[in-house]
């Protein structure tokens, strides 16, 4: 539902009040489409536009990307426009851009938009940043899965945006419960060491893990926690048998991390156990380059945290490019519409 006003004026913005002491302090969705997370310029803009009579402006607005990367976030600014009244096109979602590429155009009364740049650009810079870091992860992974790990790193506020960025650009799945469901999926997941330590041994846990989750939930136990990786998966693997869908290794840096090495042992110790069906899945500091030599090593899945969501956002800036049918540009910008013909009408 859309916010029933926008901040108008300077005069607003001093008498707006509120306490840090009993609220989370991200912003929920009115207060962003209210205007309340914009920079304070543009409400300065606003009044002196309607002042001088302007505010109704037609205008021609492009936002284009610093450097190349994966485009997400735009049906959130879709939903931010929507009822605006403005017409908008956009480089369909998941698609790669170029540096300087034109990604997003809006036409309409400057009025009507104006005190959404910060919004507008904040939305497609992260969530691109995220996506762009993703599709370097899946790129990296093949056609074996990548589960986005990464809520934990992030405010919760945006965790669920990150995680469906992470879809959109290629992760085959997220473990935050509203990112996955944003993305159309269901979360992913398997088990925190938290249990394991409750608990006080694997096995137990690995067929209370049976016995308890719905049918049909994959059974994947982590093996890290108490014993020798390699031993401990072939213990779970002979007690669960054809039921163990997966290991997961997510061995710790203080105990070397995951390895190619520790892969392949794992590996070959199931496999001359007889349980080639249990796959690994691993977790962990992943990045690219790790991600590679970890599928080499028989890796079959990988779950991926701060690569995703300590990307840094891909720099987006909105220019005006027509007034009143007039091209125009500030220095060192070309006037004018930019052609793309890649653009496709979304409002």
């Amino acid at each position: 539902m859309r916010a029933a006003h926008t901040v108008q004026n300077l005069k607003e913005v001093a008498d707006f009040r509120v306490t840090p002491h009993n609220r989370l302090f991200s912003a929920d969705g009115q207060e962003i489409l209210a205007g309340w997370t914009t920079d304070i310029y543009f409400i300065k803009t606003r009044e002196i536009l309607r002042a001088m009579g302007l505010a109704g402006t037609e205008v021609v607005a492009e936002v284009f990307a610093g450097k190349r990367g994966v485009l997400a976030g735009v049906p959130e600014v879709k939903n931010l426009l929507a009822g605006t009244g403005v017409e908008v096109w956009a480089l369909p979602e998941g698609e790669w851009f170029g540096e300087k590429e034109v990604v997003l155009r809006i036409h309409g009364p400057y009025d009507r938009f104006g005190i959404y740049e910060t919004a507008i650009l904040g939305i497609l810079a992260s969530s691109s940043g995220w996506a762009t870091a993703a599709r370097q992860c899946k790129e990296a992974a093949g056609n074996k899965r990548v589960i986005c790990f990464g809520a934990r790193h992030v405010h919760p506020a945006v965790a669920p945006v990150m995680e469906r960025a992470a879809v959109v650009g290629g992760a085959d799945g997220a473990s935050c419960i509203l990112g996955a469901k944003l993305a159309g999926q269901e979360p992913v997941g398997t088990l925190p060491h938290a249990v394991m330590l409750i608990v006080g041994d694997t096995l137990e846990v690995a067929l209370a893990y049976q016995r308890t989750m719905p049918a049909g939930t994959p059974v994947i136990v982590l093996v890290d926690t108490f014993k020798d990786e390699a031993e401990e998966a072939v213990r779970v693997a002979q007690t669960l048998g054809k039921d163990l869908a997966a290991i997961r290794l997510d061995t710790p840096s203080e105990r070397g991390g995951v390895t190619p090495a520790l892969v392949r042992e794992v590996r070959a110790r199931l496999d001359q156990a007889g349980y080639k069906h249990v796959e690994i899945v691993v977790s962990g500091g992943l990045t690219p380059e790790r991600i590679q030599l970890l599928d080499q090593a028989g890796a079959d899945a990988f779950g991926v945290g701060s690569y995703i969501s300590g990307a840094s956002p891909i720099d987006m800036t909105m220019d005006l490019k027509e007034v009143n049918g007039k091209p125009v540009a500030k220095r060192g910008r070309i006037p004018g519409i930019t052609p793309n013909p890649r653009l496709q009408r979304i409002l």
